[in-house]
């Protein structure tokens, strides 16, 4: 195992500092550093202490325990493999004890298996030995950055809380026992800096899902930037990410920072990244690791960054590992915490509620508040329910604004109020499904499953059938009375046609 070389004035010629680490701000960061190899211990002291920070050292995992729910550390530098206490035990003392600190894992024995475990243990980074003093440098100054945005983030946030009280800055709606494991997930990555790759359908509220992490994150105060990898060329979105100098190409005539820099203490949310090309792939893993930006045309580091990444996809990245179009580490560096979000055909009780939001949110932009809103009636809120919505909460969202364009203030909202998309007439009815969960107790999941299997039947045989129940019974195999009693019961109105008098 190597220690770091401690010649800091040869390796302050490579470092790109951030602006924020003054040195009155580096002497306010508390390092610990815990190892039981005295000399990589006592080189990283030397380095960092150079550098301005305030470092403890302990070469006991006893020692380290004790010390860990006693004081408040900023940073830590955590061996994995202690021989008294094991690092991943160490880990989860230090964050019961304090949440909001940074631990940085250092391994001699580096594997993805053991990396990624680390990390879903709520390690901010881990640093395979030998490492070198630069590396150490840029690492910390990282975490340092990390640890001073989110100190200016709780201070905000205070004040805001003070002035307007505590409130969700992000809305995420549904009552769905798998839509609701997302949002607790979310909830529980959101204060921490984990990598965070959410997937789902096109429209099922993926970006709304990163929005709340970021809302709800110690970055909050720093932006959160977008950038779609299938809506730009190659060339166009390695300058967009990482900037250009001026030369680079034909009409860069300026240097130019690039969306890394510009997310710089926030968020950087990468939406469709399966379809990244390999090479610009293999350029983000480097900033994943080091946090260093070199622009397209230079030849030299131009920043460091201190960058959170979710990643979104509407396919399977693992079926895009396996098909050679999204590389395997930078697939496991971004998939720390994989968040899956379900469709909404997956949960049909969420679509009501989500219309009456779009509505009561698209009302006010369009009509404002002098107007009565229209209303749904419970017809118009089971052709809602029985839709298939191929499109997810986006197409819904549209559907809703849709209505609210055409109908007037104070009407009752009925089926043929819903506007057809793609060919797709507001009868048309989602396959049947609905979701097993533990979550609740036997008899009421059993109830539930079975309602909403009898009212998605029943809409798609009465509209099969044209409205025909003499047709639509003999379809089900029952007689007419036990077709009218099961309508009867989820509130399906029938119409009469002359076959049935």
């Amino acid at each position: 195992m190597s220690a770091p070389i401690p010649d800091q004035r040869a390796q302050s010629r490579h470092v790109v500092s951030l602006p924020a680490l003054t040195p009155d701000l580096k002497a306010s960061v508390q390092v610990l550093i815990v190892d039981d190899e005295r000399t990589l211990r006592e080189s990283c002291a030397t380095v960092l202490r150079y550098e301005g920070y305030q470092v403890t050292l302990c070469g006991s995992g006893d020692e380290a325990r004790d010390l860990l729910k006693r004081t408040k550390f900023d940073v830590v530098l955590l061996d994995l493999y202690m021989t008294e206490i094991p690092g991943m035990r160490l880990l989860r003392t230090c964050l019961e004890a304090n949440p909001d600190t940074i631990v940085i894992m250092i391994t001699g024995n580096p594997s993805v298996e053991s990396s990624l475990e680390a990390l879903r243990a709520g390690a901010w980074d881990y640093m395979p030995k030998p490492f070198s003093g630069t590396h150490l440098q840029i690492l910390l100054g990282r975490a340092a950055h990390t640890v001073l945005v989110a100190r200016e983030s709780n201070a905000i946030q205070a004040e805001f809380a003070r002035e307007h009280g505590n409130s969700e800055r992000v809305t995420v709606l549904g009552a769905a026992p798998a839509f609701r494991r997302a949002v607790e997930m979310a909830r529980r990555v959101a204060p921490t800096d984990a990598s965070v790759f959410i997937t789902g359908e096109s429209g099922s509220g993926k970006e709304l899902i990163a929005q709340f992490i970021h809302h709800h994150s110690r970055r909050s105060s720093r932006p959160l930037i977008a950038v779609n990898c299938a809506a730009l060329p190659e060339a166009l979105l390695e300058s967009e990410m990482f900037g250009h100098c001026k030369g680079a190409f034909t009409g860069a005539v300026r240097d130019k920072p690039g969306l890394l820099e510009a997310a710089n203490g926030g968020t950087l949310l990468l939406d469709e990244l399966v379809e990244m090309s390999k090479p610009i792939q293999a350029k983000l893993l480097r900033v994943i690791q080091d946090g260093v930006v070199r622009r397209v045309g230079s030849e030299a580091t131009d920043a460091v960054v201190n960058v959170r990444f979710i990643a979104c996809t509407n396919c399977n990245p693992e079926e895009a590992v396996a098909a050679g179009t999204l590389r395997e580490d930078l697939y496991y560096r971004l998939r720390v915490v994989p968040i899956p979000v379900p469709p909404l055909r997956e949960r049909p009780g969420d679509i009501l509620v989500l219309a009456e939001h779009f509505l009561a949110y698209y009302w006010a932009r369009h009509r404002g508040a002098g107007a009565a809103p229209p209303q749904f009636t419970e017809a118009a809120a089971r052709s809602l329910r029985a839709r298939a919505w191929k499109g997810n909460v986006r197409e819904l969202e549209n559907v809703v604004e849709h209505m609210v364009v055409m109908l007037e203030p104070g009407w009752q909202i009925r089926p043929e109020h819903i506007p057809a998309l793609g060919g797709q007439g507001s009868a048309a009815v989602a396959p049947i499904s609905a979701e097993v969960t533990t979550e609740e107790p036997y008899y009421a999941a059993r109830d539930r499953l079975v309602a909403t299997f009898e009212l998605q039947y029943l809409t798609q045989l009465v509209a099969q059938a044209r409205g025909n129940m003499s047709r639509a019974a003999r379809a089900a195999g029952v007689d007419r009375t036990t077709l009218y009693r099961l309508m009867e019961r989820h509130g399906l109105h029938r119409k009469l046609t002359p076959s049935d008098e």
